[in-house]
């Protein structure tokens, strides 16, 4: 029953907020095993070099992160130094432009002082992925090619609608789900995170584990964060962002002007309140509430 008990604390935490868990009856197996093993669960998330400036939309993962790492877990934060020079084809509607090794290191390490803010880096185990992939031999990199079919590339969603207006797709890219899914074996990892558009890189890391006779790791998805016009994601490119190092002054005006709708998934995505006490709260009051505590944990 005492086992049970933690466990049942600990799945209420890591649910709060996820939109897709696979399974939830693997999780609570995990769970279950480590609380008795005394053994952490090694949780990873990776994350392309490719954009230096955090933001909240950002956040939204690296707290569940912390939430892990506060539930006595291994947080493998893996910066994708190799993959980041290919670039992640999710969500583009064209090929992405490469990042050479300099720019991604240079991001990397900007990545390391922001994710502090919220991350325990005494705790923090950061890996970078061209560790292993920088020793592959050709042969190798074409051996993971085996681990999936074109048809299975191509059911993916931005591949699909790519395909069909003739866009072109290179190669290249076809090989990036493949190569994350492979970090997946390296690491061992039991729980992977991403966000809802990460899906199938996530699932493709669990078949992978599947046919090097890995225990799968649990998929755990976090939604996209709406920017402050209620509509886009949270992204630079659209000048809806709340960024990190912004100041307190500009970061107070700029959540002010969300909705009161949005405001509530802000509290659940980025806040440990209590959701049903802040529902009780005059809309006003909630949001100068929920700005004080934003500024209060990146100031």
């Amino acid at each position: 029953p005492r086992i049970k008990k933690i466990m049942e604390e600990q799945l209420a935490i890591i649910k709060r907020g996820a939109v897709d868990i696979i399974s939830e009856e693997e999780l609570r197996m995990k769970l279950k095993e480590s609380i008795k093993t005394k053994k952490p669960l090694k949780i990873k998330a990776g994350f392309d070099p490719t954009a230096p400036d955090l933001h909240l939309g950002h956040t939204v993962l690296l707290r569940k992160l912390r939430q892990f790492q506060d539930l006595g877990h291994e947080v493998y934060f893996l910066i994708g130094d190799f993959t980041g020079m290919i670039g992640d084809p999710t969500g583009r509607s064209e090929i992405r432009k490469q990042l050479t090794r300099q720019e991604v290191a240079r991001n990397a390490l900007t990545y390391k002082k922001q994710v502090a803010k919220i991350l325990n880096l005494r705790k923090l185990k950061i890996v970078f992925n061209s560790k292993w992939f920088s020793r592959f031999s050709g042969i190798d990199i074409l051996k993971l090619t085996t681990h999936a079919s074109i048809s299975q590339i191509l059911a993916r969603d931005d591949f699909k609608k790519r395909y069909t207006l003739g866009e072109n797709i290179s190669m290249l890219e076809f090989m990036y789900p493949l190569l994350q899914g492979y970090d997946s074996v390296v690491l061992k990892a039991d729980i992977e995170i991403g966000g809802t558009d990460q899906i199938f890189n996530l699932l493709v890391g669990r078949d992978m584990q599947k046919d090097f006779n890995q225990p799968q790791q649990v998929v755990l998805t976090m939604p996209l964060l709406e920017g402050t016009d209620g509509t886009q994601k949270m992204s630079k490119s659209y000048g809806n962002y709340i960024g990190i190092n912004e100041p307190a002054k500009e970061m107070f005006g700029k959540v002010m002007s969300i909705s009161d709708n949005l405001m509530l998934k802000y509290y659940e995505l980025l806040t440990d309140e209590d959701l049903d006490k802040i529902k009780g709260m005059h809309p006003r009051e909630a949001k100068v509430n929920l700005a004080k505590i934003i500024i209060t944990q990146y100031h």
